[in-house]
């Protein structure tokens, strides 16, 4: 048992990620061969990945529901809309004027809107809280921030023709230069793990046991 829930997924894991590897650095038609048989392999893995997907959240909804967990009424809205759109799809077509576009279109697009709007709120009050100028790396910030943002409107034209230009500077100089160095850290961190994956020494994907 041991060897087929710990041992065996270890080992496609480290086999086929060192061929992956030798994709990477070996110009072969072989490679590109494998390549192309991985990916395959990958789309074809898609449905069962939806499948897991909708499993785990047909299972935390159900528990919600059989708990009466406070607003446990939206997880019976949740199901509803799910199995209906799901049927409608399948049943009616997806084509346009079917009622699984009508679902899309006044329902779904509307409801991701409100999301959004609501984020503005959201990232107003972050912002908020994130330029209070209560150093000098914050006040520096704050400067740099609201530079950028009023460079962005016609009225940053109207006070100053530098604005605009400052603006552009601070984009281009500074903050591609942290964006480039945040990349780096997420490459090297990434590099990393991959390593111990393929090494075999990081083993929490086969779950807790």
């Amino acid at each position: 048992m041991k060897l087929i829930k710990n041992r065996l997924p270890l080992a496609i894991v480290i086999v086929l990620g060192f061929l992956f590897v030798g994709y990477a650095f070996v110009p072969h038609r072989i490679a590109e061969d494998y390549r192309n048989w991985f990916l395959t392999w990958s789309r074809s893995m898609s449905p069962f990945a939806v499948l897991l997907g909708i499993m785990s959240f047909s299972k935390n909804h159900w528990t919600r529901i059989k708990r009466k967990v406070p607003n446990w009424y939206f997880s019976v809205v949740t199901f509803i809309g799910l199995v209906f759109t799901a049927f409608a799809g399948f049943y009616w077509g997806r084509e346009a004027g079917t009622i699984y576009m009508w679902i899309f279109e006044n329902i779904q697009i509307p409801t991701g809107a409100t999301i959004f709007s609501l984020l503005a709120f959201y990232i107003a009050s972050a912002s908020y809280k994130a330029f209070r100028a209560r150093s000098a790396e914050a006040t520096v910030l704050l400067v740099a921030a609201v530079i950028v943002m009023i460079a962005q409107v016609p009225l940053g034209m109207a006070i100053s023709r530098w604005i605009p230009d400052i603006s552009q500077w601070i984009l281009s100089v500074p903050n591609m230069a942290a964006t480039r160095a945040i990349f780096i850290g997420v490459g090297l961190g990434g590099m990393s793990v991959s390593v111990r994956i393929l090494l075999g020494i990081e083993r929490t994907y086969l779950g807790s046991d």
